[in-house]
């Protein structure tokens, strides 16, 4: 099946919660993070939030639904994912790289100068992934106070795994 990447739009905003607990049922094969897939989600607020920067892009399918977005937060010379998801039936097809690349582009063309985002550090579908497509580890002793503040925001409620900071240095781009 083909899939686009583009813009979100605002009446799209209601059905991306719905993605993000689809793809969350990935954790169920991670016996200490199982409990996120009944999780909390992103507010619509904050998907709405970034769709008025535009800063929210979503994966469709060629029946014209949504099966993944990408939601970031511009925070001065960063662009920040707050969350990519793909739903559960679609993963696995490149849809995550293609989401992310997607924002990287668009972090490069608006002048940012990284990318970064927080996730679990074991998890093969996070920081490996990200590892992957060209993200780096931020060592603790570098994290700026944005940074570090979530990591131990999301420490203390996502108990059962390490989390760590990654960034996408857009300068070192080709």
């Amino acid at each position: 099946m083909s899939f686009s990447i583009r813009l979100a739009r605002s009446e799209e905003a209601l059905a991306l919660p719905a993605l993000e607990r689809s793809a969350a049922q990935a954790f169920c094969s991670v016996p200490n993070l199982a409990q996120l897939a009944k999780g909390d989600v992103l507010p619509v607020a904050t998907h709405l939030a970034s769709i008025a920067q535009a800063t929210c892009w979503v994966a469709i399918d060629g029946h014209g639904r949504a099966v993944g977005f990408l939601t970031a937060q511009r925070y001065g010379h960063d662009l920040h994912i707050q969350e990519m998801s793909v739903m559960l039936a679609a993963q696995g097809q490149g849809l995550g790289r293609r989401l992310l690349m997607v924002a990287c582009d668009h972090a490069q063309v608006a002048g940012l100068l990284r990318v970064t985002l927080t996730t679990f550090v074991a998890v093969p579908w996070n920081a490996p992934f990200y590892a992957r497509a060209g993200f780096c580890i931020i060592p603790p002793p570098m994290l700026d106070q944005r940074l570090a503040a979530l990591l131990r925001e999301e420490e203390n409620s996502l108990a059962g795994g390490a989390r760590c900071a990654m960034q996408y240095n857009l300068a070192q781009r080709g």
